[in-house]
Protein backbone atom coordinates (compact mmCIF):
# COMPACT_ATOMS: atom_id res chain seq x y z
CA UNK A 1 0.00 0.00 0.00
CA UNK A 2 2.97 2.37 0.56
CA UNK A 3 4.67 2.23 -3.00
CA UNK A 4 0.52 2.61 -4.35
CA UNK A 5 0.56 5.79 -2.05
CA UNK A 6 3.54 6.97 -3.18
CA UNK A 7 2.93 7.10 -6.67
CA UNK A 8 -0.47 8.11 -6.17
CA UNK A 9 0.63 11.21 -4.55
CA UNK A 10 3.17 11.66 -6.77
CA UNK A 11 0.99 11.72 -10.04
CA UNK A 12 -1.28 13.64 -8.23
CA UNK A 13 1.67 16.53 -7.64
CA UNK A 14 3.49 16.12 -10.64
CA UNK A 15 -0.14 16.83 -12.38
CA UNK A 16 -0.20 20.15 -11.05
CA UNK A 17 2.79 21.80 -12.17
CA UNK A 18 1.82 24.79 -14.12
CA UNK A 19 -1.58 25.23 -12.87
CA UNK A 20 -3.56 26.36 -10.23
CA UNK A 21 -2.74 24.12 -7.76
CA UNK A 22 0.96 25.30 -8.38
CA UNK A 23 0.20 29.28 -7.93
CA UNK A 24 -1.80 28.12 -4.28
CA UNK A 25 1.36 25.69 -3.43
CA UNK A 26 -1.52 23.31 -3.26
CA UNK A 27 0.29 19.82 -2.18
CA UNK A 28 -1.41 16.29 -1.96
CA UNK A 29 -0.16 14.55 0.77
CA UNK A 30 -2.26 11.55 2.07
CA UNK A 31 -4.34 8.72 0.59
CA UNK A 32 -6.52 5.83 1.54
CA UNK A 33 -9.05 4.11 0.65
CA UNK A 34 -11.47 6.45 0.53
CA UNK A 35 -10.16 9.86 1.01
CA UNK A 36 -7.58 12.38 -0.99
CA UNK A 37 -5.59 14.98 1.55
CA UNK A 38 -4.09 17.95 0.08
CA UNK A 39 -2.18 21.17 2.16
CA UNK A 40 -2.41 24.75 1.55
CA UNK A 41 -0.35 27.48 3.11
CA UNK A 42 -1.83 30.69 4.01
CA UNK A 43 0.31 33.10 3.50
CA UNK A 44 -0.72 36.68 1.96
CA UNK A 45 -0.79 35.79 -1.58
CA UNK A 46 -3.97 33.47 -0.45
CA UNK A 47 -5.36 36.41 2.08
CA UNK A 48 -8.62 38.84 1.04
CA UNK A 49 -7.38 42.61 1.95
CA UNK A 50 -8.34 42.12 5.72
CA UNK A 51 -5.32 39.40 5.77
CA UNK A 52 -7.45 36.02 6.16
CA UNK A 53 -7.98 33.11 3.82
CA UNK A 54 -10.38 34.24 1.37
CA UNK A 55 -13.11 32.45 0.54
CA UNK A 56 -12.27 31.70 -2.89
CA UNK A 57 -8.88 30.40 -2.29
CA UNK A 58 -10.28 27.87 0.01
CA UNK A 59 -13.34 27.05 -2.85
CA UNK A 60 -10.41 26.45 -5.05
CA UNK A 61 -8.03 24.29 -2.78
CA UNK A 62 -11.78 22.23 -1.84
CA UNK A 63 -12.29 21.45 -5.95
CA UNK A 64 -8.77 20.60 -6.94
CA UNK A 65 -8.85 18.23 -4.10
CA UNK A 66 -12.13 16.52 -4.87
CA UNK A 67 -11.44 16.62 -8.74
CA UNK A 68 -7.89 14.77 -7.99
CA UNK A 69 -10.03 12.38 -5.73
CA UNK A 70 -12.41 11.62 -8.90
CA UNK A 71 -9.36 11.07 -11.27
CA UNK A 72 -7.59 8.91 -8.54
CA UNK A 73 -10.77 6.63 -7.53
CA UNK A 74 -12.75 6.59 -10.97
CA UNK A 75 -10.13 5.86 -13.47
CA UNK A 76 -8.65 9.18 -14.78
CA UNK A 77 -7.19 6.90 -17.68
CA UNK A 78 -11.04 5.99 -19.07
CA UNK A 79 -12.79 8.98 -18.27
CA UNK A 80 -12.20 13.05 -18.19
CA UNK A 81 -13.65 14.98 -14.58
CA UNK A 82 -15.13 18.39 -14.65
CA UNK A 83 -16.47 19.77 -11.28
CA UNK A 84 -20.24 20.81 -11.82
CA UNK A 85 -21.50 22.46 -8.82
CA UNK A 86 -19.14 23.32 -5.82
CA UNK A 87 -20.65 24.85 -2.21
CA UNK A 88 -18.38 26.30 0.78
CA UNK A 89 -19.79 27.37 4.28
CA UNK A 90 -16.65 29.52 6.09
CA UNK A 91 -17.21 28.48 9.42
CA UNK A 92 -13.30 29.93 11.13
CA UNK A 93 -10.77 32.03 9.46
CA UNK A 94 -7.09 31.77 9.72
CA UNK A 95 -4.12 33.92 9.31
CA UNK A 96 -1.36 32.09 8.92
CA UNK A 97 -0.01 28.54 8.27
CA UNK A 98 -1.75 25.82 6.55
CA UNK A 99 -5.18 24.28 5.78
CA UNK A 100 -5.43 20.78 4.94
CA UNK A 101 -9.04 19.44 2.75
CA UNK A 102 -9.62 16.05 2.65
CA UNK A 103 -12.06 14.58 0.20
CA UNK A 104 -14.64 11.60 1.06
CA UNK A 105 -16.71 10.49 -1.42
CA UNK A 106 -20.86 10.78 -0.26
CA UNK A 107 -22.24 8.76 -3.92
CA UNK A 108 -20.39 7.19 -6.32
CA UNK A 109 -22.55 7.19 -9.39
CA UNK A 110 -21.50 5.99 -12.44
CA UNK A 111 -21.98 9.64 -13.81
CA UNK A 112 -22.11 12.29 -11.32
CA UNK A 113 -19.95 12.01 -7.79
CA UNK A 114 -20.80 13.94 -4.85
CA UNK A 115 -17.68 14.82 -2.42
CA UNK A 116 -17.36 15.95 1.07
CA UNK A 117 -14.24 18.45 1.54
CA UNK A 118 -13.60 19.09 4.97
CA UNK A 119 -10.97 22.15 5.41
CA UNK A 120 -9.40 22.13 8.78
CA UNK A 121 -6.29 24.26 10.36
CA UNK A 122 -3.15 21.98 11.78
CA UNK A 123 -5.49 21.72 15.04
CA UNK A 124 -8.24 19.99 12.84
CA UNK A 125 -10.29 22.70 13.71
CA UNK A 126 -13.19 22.99 10.82
CA UNK A 127 -12.36 26.25 8.54
CA UNK A 128 -14.87 25.37 5.56
CA UNK A 129 -17.27 22.78 4.80
CA UNK A 130 -17.32 22.10 1.13
CA UNK A 131 -19.62 19.98 -1.18
CA UNK A 132 -18.58 19.36 -4.51
CA UNK A 133 -20.53 17.72 -7.70
CA UNK A 134 -18.14 16.25 -10.32
CA UNK A 135 -19.41 14.54 -13.82
CA UNK A 136 -16.86 11.92 -15.28
CA UNK A 137 -17.62 11.56 -19.37
CA UNK A 138 -15.36 9.21 -21.54
CA UNK A 139 -12.61 10.11 -23.23
CA UNK A 140 -12.54 9.19 -26.57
Amino acid sequence: MNDYKEKILKICNETSKNTLMETLDIEYIDVGENFLLAKMPVTPKVHQPDGVLHGGATAALAESVGSAASYVFLDGNKFFVRGIEISANHVKSIKEGFVYAKATILHKGRTTQLWEIRVTNVDDQLISLCKLTTITLPKG
